[in-house]
């Protein structure tokens, strides 16, 4: 995710993006939220689909 496609989001969402700060808050809030994600998937991968699940949530994790 691009800097521009996080502002763009967090405006959408009714943040100020009006200094550094809201910006550098804006991204370090996007990528907590990109790695609950990722990991939420990963262990989903790694319930549901056995040895093949393990290599995929290893490739979802890797993302990160």
């Amino acid at each position: 995710m691009t800097q521009d496609e996080i502002i763009e989001m967090a405006r959408q969402a009714g943040f100020m993006m009006e200094n550094s700060a809201a910006i550098q808050a804006a991204e370090i809030f996007a990528k907590l939220v990109v790695a609950k994600e990722r990991e939420a998937c990963a262990k989903i991968a790694e319930q549901s689909f056995g040895v093949i699940g393990s290599t995929i949530a290893c490739a979802i994790r890797a993302r990160g």
